[in-house]
């Protein structure tokens, strides 16, 4: 038992073990199946294990996928800013969602994708930029986890503009984004692989008229060529060939 001693002290609480972690360590199926029988470990689904009589939360199960399942799953966009403390603009909903992302390549385990959580859970699959994602780590339930730098998230909320989220919200969260690095933002938006976000962020980002976006090098960002639509039915901003919202003037 003195094996299953020390994964049990190596063990975060609330976290899920996975097969091949267990390999790692020395624990083969069959002596993890042993260790069921007897009670130390209880199955959470194909390939997966929690401690008994232990509820598994989001949290806990986005630490496993990240620290021991090394995916790059992770907590970005709105979530992200929200975890920054740069989402106080935002207007919760009755159903609190948590907004993920990972590469398109890699296929979750059906123990977390069939799973329902204590969150609304929203993944987004794509390949947003040309280079890792960049990443920090914020304590969030008792777990560290890793979640999109402030740079890297906004540009990731832009992407599901207007589709998943709203054109006001994006002017009010850009608002607040007065502390970003333009050095992180040059590079991030060299990186981008989509026109489409890069031209809106620049467009919010200019209206603000944040002293980072001075210091921007607009001219080696890649923004392509031809008009893009934004909002459909809106107006179209020449400088960045996008349609926007109609300005409506108010009656003097």
């Amino acid at each position: 038992m003195n094996k299953i001693n020390q994964i049990l002290q190596e063990w975060p609480d609330g976290t899920v073990l996975t097969t091949e972690w267990l390999k790692e360590k020395g624990v083969s199926r069959q002596l993890a199946d042993s260790y069921k029988k007897s009670g130390w470990l209880e199955s959470y689904g194909n390939g997966a294990y929690k401690r008994p009589h232990q509820e598994i939360a989001w949290s806990g199960a986005l630490y496993t996928l990240q620290e021991i399942g090394g995916y790059s799953i992770h907590i970005g966009g709105k979530s992200a800013l929200e975890k920054h403390g740069l989402g106080h603009y935002v207007r919760k909903g009755s159903k609190e969602r948590m907004v993920l992302w990972k590469k398109p390549k890699e296929k979750l385990p059906r123990w977390f994708t069939k799973r329902k959580w204590d969150k609304d859970l929203e993944i987004r699959s794509a390949t947003l930029f040309n280079h890792e994602d960049l990443l920090t780590t914020i304590e969030s339930e008792g777990l560290n986890l890793s979640v999109s730098v402030a740079e890297q998230a906004i540009l990731e909320y832009l992407y599901d503009v207007p589709k998943r989220e709203g054109w006001d919200e994006a002017n009010y969260l850009m608002e607040g984004l007065v502390s970003l690095r333009p050095n992180v933002l040059q590079s991030l938006l060299k990186q981008c692989t989509s026109i489409r976000v890069k031209r809106l962020f620049l467009y919010l980002a200019e209206q603000q008229q944040h002293s980072w976006f001075k210091r921007l090098d607009v001219s080696d960002i890649e923004l392509g060529k031809g008009k893009r639509q934004i909002i459909k039915g809106g107006t179209l901003n020449k400088k960045y060939q996008i349609t926007v919202p109609e300005i409506k003037r108010e009656d003097r």
